[in-house]
This record gives C-alpha cells, sequence and structure tokens, in this order.
C-alpha cells in the first residue's frame, strides 16, 4: 500500500513522521513526503498519520 501526501495542502508540522517514520520523511522544502510503501502491519500507524494530520493532507493509496 501507498500514501500520498498533498504538497499543496502540508504544512510541515512533522506530525506524519513523527508517527510513522517507516513511511514519511520531510523533503527538502520542508513539507513531508511518503518516501515508502507499506504493510499491513503499518497500516494503523499510517491510518493514525491520517487521522492526526491537522490540515488532511494525507491519503492512502490501495
Amino acid at each position: 500500500m501507498k500514501a500520498h501526501v498533498d504538497q499543496d495542502l502540508c504544512i510541515g508540522c512533522g506530525l506524519c513522521a513523527g508517527i510513522a517514520p517507516d513511511v514519511f520523511q520531510m523533503n527538502a522544502d520542508g513539507k513531508a513526503e511518503a518516501y515508502a510503501e507499506f504493510t499491513e502491519d503499518q497500516l494503523a500507524d499510517v491510518q493514525d498519520a491520517v487521522n492526526q494530520c491537522p490540515v488532511e493532507a494525507i491519503s492512502i493509496e490501495e
């Protein structure tokens, strides 16, 4: 599975990278990006990042 961060919405708070560092990282522009696919075992953390994103910039793609 893959996550997607909308760069136009992201404010660079870093919450997602803190919750799921194996999936999200901060890029050179100071915004989050999903740099790796994730497994079913990581789904709960990724979903937590989606739910906690203050600007709803993260989505999950199957």
